[in-house]
């Protein structure tokens, strides 16, 4: 899947069409292929896209691929034969044709008898009626049995039609056929909306970027701008690339990313993203990444593709609807033969006009358009808020969420340590310990590292440090100015065979903390103990999931079991893992797991962490949550979710939205079947007819998808910065 492209399907006017074409494409060796009537978008590798366009015109003439620009951007829906306007609305040509078939229909409810009594008039009418809002639908379905395709909406619309002219039904074959066309229009209007809103979050795409090339600023596409290349950001404009900061300061609106509400300040030696805005100064950026790996971008490729992780309702709602459709067909067949055979008083004309209220009531549209439209509204509702889901499996996943598991530096805690304390050996100083440790940690990036350097206070001479080497869970080991030092927890002291004196209170006896042992030639020369404080929103998303129904809540830390206890202690946790390297949380995450399925729970597990280090334990997890990943390639690549900010109370909000778009989407299935199962029935019995089961039919599909499109418009709060 890393390797497939979107494009836009020009023309994808009906769910059906849409899991028609997919599933051809999965039978003509393309199992990957996915087909989103949610976004009008095919993702499909570069080197099959000729096999899928000969395929798709096969399959659907009128539907053409065009390059997309970007999640759902130019996916407005374009029925067959049908006018829509630039902004994916229906146009209103469609409009000028369905007033006058109403007003024949209405002709023919008052006047009823009289034209009854004039053929010659009552025929043409009606037929020209029929014909200029329906021949899209005759002409679609004619096309389908040419190619062996039966069994859809247009099928259905034209044989219940058809037979209500055969029973002379004139007014009612009319009235059908313009309500489904009514139907179709709304809902058409209703998609468009819901596309609107996902093609929002496009609108962070920058357009341009201002290149600073010999004194002079030229505008310029942000794709041809390299990295290292210097780029101007006026107060107001969208920042074009990732970059760091070189000349001015200013406040950064990050909102359209991170969902986060204060702006945030930006100076010289501060990184910025693409599709964020510059609220005030003037400034200039160097850019560190070309577009199309930059932030923006992989944000919108994120949003793209996650119609190729379909829910497991969806998947079951496109096979439902492969046999459903025939079958009812089928019995539309038997109810119209049958009874006239096998009962002396059934008539044939009686019993058809039962079987066309059957086939039109059938049409499976609701369910079709519905659930995947509200699986999309739902990733859409929470990109807004700076969460990114990678699909409506995962969301499936986030509404079923029991446990949580989170890593706890950089997610529950601020990942900005302070030293607190420095003890030293008899013969050693405080700041020659610190300047030793400084050195030994200048080449390494964890926060632990930035604490003790930030410490020390003064430059550090790189030149003085040979034979780094970094070991994982371990600490750092170096020569600095010809002297062995070590700098790391008690398990790299003990693997190189260095002594540990008695612990003291400033060691960590009664201060929470992370303690740092240096060691210099092979004697302990002194330690440093080092806080990390927990962020102001860690509490309330513990509080918030547990309300929720989290059962358990567990933290997993490679610190020591005093420190990680207390930290558990002041949020509440359930239970905390202490003492690991990396390797071992993906063995604690299975222990956890094993517990939570021994006893009884059948919901999802969440492993959240910051994506870099703990890309096993993402993968191992259930859900795997990436905190604050957005500049991470590697959460990008290992989570399932990405929460663009450090704020851990965003789960919270994914977890409320990812179930409320479940609510809504079995309720549409509910509301669905049992209103098309009663008309059935109804129709079967004879207490129904065909224009009652035409506005059943229409109403179901419009009530369904503006339901699912009340997800986009999911009231969300605001959270403040972690």
């Amino acid at each position: 899947m890393a390797n497939q492209v979107n494009y836009t399907l020009k023309g994808l006017d009906c769910a059906n069409c849409a899991a028609k074409i997919e599933d051809a494409l999965h039978r003509n060796g393309m199992p990957d292929a996915v087909v989103s009537f949610a976004t009008g978008q095919l993702l499909v590798a570069p080197d099959q896209l000729a096999q899928a366009e000969a395929v798709i015109r096969k399959i659907e003439p009128g539907i053409t691929i065009v390059p997309a620009a970007g999640a759902a951007a130019q996916a407005a829906p374009a029925p067959h034969g049908e006018e829509h306007d630039a902004a994916g609305e229906p146009g209103w040509r469609r409009v000028a044709e369905m007033v006058p078939a109403a007003a024949v229909v209405l002709a023919g409810w008052l006047y009823h008898e009289a034209l009854h009594a004039w053929p010659w008039v009552e025929w043409p009418l009606f037929l020209s009626a029929y014909l200029l809002v329906g021949r899209g639908v005759v002409l679609a379905a004619l096309r389908n049995i040419g190619r062996g395709q039966l069994f859809d909406e247009n099928f259905l619309m034209t044989i219940a039609t058809l037979g209500a002219f055969a029973i002379h039904e004139l007014p009612e074959a009319v009235a059908v056929m313009l309500f489904y066309a009514v139907g179709e229009y709304y809902q058409d209007k209703a998609v468009a909306g819901s596309r609107r809103s996902i093609r929002a979050l496009v609108a962070v795409r920058p357009d341009r970027a201002n290149l600073r090339k010999g004194g002079e600023v030229v505008p310029v596409a942000p794709e041809v701008v390299a990295v290292g290349d210097e780029i101007i950001v006026r107060p107001g404009e969208r920042i074009p690339l990732d970059g760091e900061v070189i000349e001015g300061s200013t406040y950064i609106d990050t909102s359209a990313l991170t969902g986060e509400s204060m702006p945030r300040a930006a100076s010289v030696g501060d990184t910025v993203l693409a599709g964020t805005v510059n609220t005030r100064g003037l400034i200039a950026v160097r850019v560190t990444r070309p577009f199309g790996d930059s932030s923006i971008a992989r944000v919108l490729q994120l949003v793209e593709q996650a119609a190729a992780r379909k829910a497991p309702t969806e998947r079951a709602i496109t096979s439902f609807a492969r046999w459903y459709t025939p079958a009812v067909v089928g019995l539309a067949a038997l109810i119209a033969l049958v009874p006239p055979l096998v009962l002396s008083d059934a008539t044939f004309a009686e019993w058809l006009r039962r079987a066309l209220v059957l086939l039109v009531i059938s049409c499976p549209c609701a369910l079709v358009v519905s659930v995947p439209l509200s699986y999309f509204g739902g990733i859409g509702a929470a990109s807004r808020v700076g969460i990114l889901v990678k699909g409506g499996n995962y969301l499936d996943a986030l509404a079923r969420l029991d446990t949580v598991v989170w890593d706890k530096t950089g997610t529950l805690t601020e990942g900005r340590f302070q030293v607190v304390t420095v003890e030293t050996g008899a013969s050693r100083e405080r700041d020659e310990v610190l300047r030793l440790a400084a050195h030994a940690e200048a080449h390494t990036s964890h926060p632990i590292a930035a604490s003790i350097l930030e410490a020390y206070g003064r430059p550090v001479d790189l030149g003085a440090v040979t034979d780094y080497e970094e070991i994982a869970g371990h600490g750092v080991r170096a020569r600095v100015d010809g002297v062995f030092v070590l700098a790391g927890n008690e398990r790299l002291l003990a693997r190189e065979g260095v002594a540990l004196p008695d612990r003291s209170p400033a060691a960590g006896g009664t201060h929470a903390g992370t303690v740092v042992h240096v060691a210099v030639d092979g004697a302990w020369a002194g330690r440093i103990l080092i806080a990390d404080q927990p962020k102001p929103a860690s509490a309330d998303a513990v509080r918030q999931l547990r309300a929720l129904g989290v059962r358990r809540q567990v933290m997993l830390t490679g610190d020591a079991h005093h420190v990680a206890e207390a930290i558990a202690q002041r949020l509440a946790l359930d239970g905390v893992r202490a003492d690991l390297l990396p390797e071992d949380k993906v063995t604690a995450v299975e222990e956890i797991d094993r517990e939570r399925r021994a006893a009884g729970r059948a919901g999802a597990l969440a492993f959240v962490g910051d994506g870099i280090n703990d890309a096993p334990v993402l993968t191992r997890a259930d859900v795997g949550v990436a905190m604050g990943g957005l500049g991470s390639d590697a959460a990008i690549e290992a989570a399932d979710v990405v929460i663009m900010d450090d704020n851990p109370a965003r789960l919270a909000v994914g977890v409320s939205l990812a179930r409320r778009t479940k609510r809504i989407v079995a309720q549409n299935i509910a509301f669905a079947l049992i209103v098309k199962i009663l008309f059935m029935v109804m129709g079967t019995a004879g207490m129904a007819d065909l224009w009652e089961a035409v506005f059943a039919d229409v109403g179901v599909s419009l009530l369904a998808v503006l339901n699912a499109t009340r997800v986009l418009r999911t009231r969300l709060p605001k959270l403040e910065a972690a």
